[in-house]
């Protein structure tokens, strides 16, 4: 058998490349569902062997899609490189521009599944690392909650163009076998099956264009319907405004914990701070207090933030909001805010250092502490430090003025 494309039969190379394509596709896209599956029971159970199960698969199912890209792009070079056999049905006009549709959304699609997957890997963090030589970046692509979410959406939706296209391919395939008895499937085989093609062929500019209306269809419906939301638009009712004597400006709240042997950052888009604060002290030594309400909801951290919402975890559904209340003292190498942090019902006394800068009337402070998040009942079933660890580092970075915002 040839390596290279006749006009009436395919090469080797090109049947081995049409051949490991589908093996991967059909290796992958149940190995996608089964760990979508179990990143769900991860978030109801919070058990190590179903974490570390469902990072296994993950892991597994990125691999391989990268292996995807890579494999398609090999063909896609190769297929421009060589002579295409023509259509054993170019006289059925209707056949022939659905039959070169079909191919143009598959083409499309082996690229684009694999790339919007990566894309969505890079732009958040935690979870289940590629393997191999891959990289977890790309070139062009922030860390970013927001881009993340895109590109997981779009996955989803070319995940589905490219099984309705494979689906359609696989019917018109078994169409020529079985019914036309054609060798439309037998030159795709291995061994010499050529087969002579029809006098007219279709075009290829209209297949094209209906390929790329059809996936301007599919995106212009999700975002129509609403998909391309990120997290922090469905966190719920906004946090009321404070009425302060320093009203925050802007400011940052964030969190960083491991997980799998990853480091996780993530913050909050909504919380509130009730601060007073004197430069002089009280006769207690107190230069003032803080109350800092957060909405829980509206975290966004990285892969696993639809797990930190589980009952197991923060269960934002039963515990919205958490609190810390303390009193800002002096320390001998800054300030510190001592109180309680109340966290999904459980209060626990802590101290949190922190810097602070006052001038002309705005005031910069940054500062963080360490927790144990098994303190506050969180992640109880997960207790494989190398699954989730135990420490949560929580800090802060903001800007107030005097008299409010």
């Amino acid at each position: 058998m040839p390596l290279t494309n006749a006009a009436t039969t395919y090469g080797a190379v090109t049947k081995t490349f049409h051949w490991l394509t589908a093996l991967l596709i059909f290796v992958n896209l149940p190995l996608g569902l089964t760990a979508a599956d179990l990143a769900e029971q991860a978030q109801q159970t919070g058990s190590d062997a179903v974490i570390a199960r469902a990072a296994l698969i993950f892991s597994i199912h990125k691999t391989t899609g990268v292996a995807v890209f890579f494999v398609a792009l090999g063909r896609i070079l190769w297929a421009v490189s060589q002579p295409k056999p023509g259509l054993l049905n170019g006289d059925r006009a209707f056949e022939a521009w659905a039959a070169e549709t079909v191919h143009w959304l598959l083409y499309g699609s082996l690229v684009l599944v694999p790339l919007s997957g990566w894309v969505h890997h890079a732009a958040t963090t935690g979870f289940a690392p590629i393997w191999g030589p891959f990289g977890q970046d790309l070139p062009f692509v922030p860390k970013s909650e927001a881009v993340s979410e895109i590109a997981r959406t779009l996955h989803l939706l070319f995940v589905l163009v490219l099984a309705g296209a494979l689906a359609a391919h696989i019917a018109g395939a078994l169409k020529h076998h079985i019914i036309d008895g054609d060798a439309t499937l037998r030159r795709m085989l291995p061994g010499a099956a050529p087969g002579q093609p029809t006098t007219r062929q279709p075009g290829h500019v209209l297949p094209f264009v209906t390929a790329l209306a059809l996936w301007g269809a599919v995106l212009s419906g999700a975002a129509a319907l609403g998909w391309f939301g990120t997290r922090a638009d469905t966190g719920g009712e906004r946090l009321a405004t404070v009425q302060s004597e320093w009203g925050v400006r802007d400011g940052s709240l964030q969190i960083r914990i491991r997980q799998l042997g990853s480091e996780v950052t993530g913050s909050f888009a909504d919380w509130t701070a009730d601060i007073s604060y004197a430069e002089a002290p009280d006769a207690e030594g107190r230069h003032g207090s803080v109350e800092v309400v957060v909405a829980i909801p509206s975290l966004s951290l990285g892969a696993v933030t639809t797990q930190a919402m589980g009952k197991d975890f923060f269960n934002a559904e039963e515990h919205p909001t958490a609190t810390f209340t303390a009193d800002l003292m002096a320390a001998e190498d800054g300030q510190i805010a001592r109180g309680t942090l109340h966290i999904k019902g459980a209060s626990v006394p802590v101290e949190m250092p922190f810097t602070l800068a006052i001038e002309n009337g705005t005031a910069r402070a940054q500062g963080g502490l360490t927790v144990d998040r098994r303190d506050f009942a969180i992640g109880m079933g997960t207790q494989d430090v190398g699954s989730l660890g135990f420490d949560v580092r929580i800090s802060f970075d903001l800007t107030a003025t005097r008299g409010g915002e």
